[in-house]
């Protein structure tokens, strides 16, 4: 059997929620590109800062509220985001 290296499906997956959170904003905008260009996914890397620097008190507010397709894609990003961290904490350790 070969090797797998348990860290890539994670950074497979937050790259594909990045191109998720671009697709979303760009529906959001109300405009349909044939693809994501550059800036759609600096949007998206703002987009993804912005929630990641919010702050724990803020996000946990979000929890009495309902989330939007968004704010769902930009939640599992985080998650996403804290495996890979956790993954290579993990291999320094």
């Amino acid at each position: 059997m070969p090797y797998t290296d348990p860290l890539e499906p994670l950074l497979q997956r937050e790259e594909a929620l990045r191109h998720q959170i671009a697709r979303r904003l760009v529906a959001e905008a109300g405009v349909a590109p044939p693809s994501l260009s550059a800036e759609h996914l600096a949007a998206a890397d703002a987009a993804i800062a912005a929630w990641a620097e919010q702050g724990e008190e803020e996000q946990d507010q979000r929890a009495f509220r309902a989330m939007g397709p968004l704010q769902r894609l930009l939640a599992e990003h985080l998650e996403i985001v804290e495996r890979i961290v956790d993954e290579r904490d993990r291999r320094l350790g």
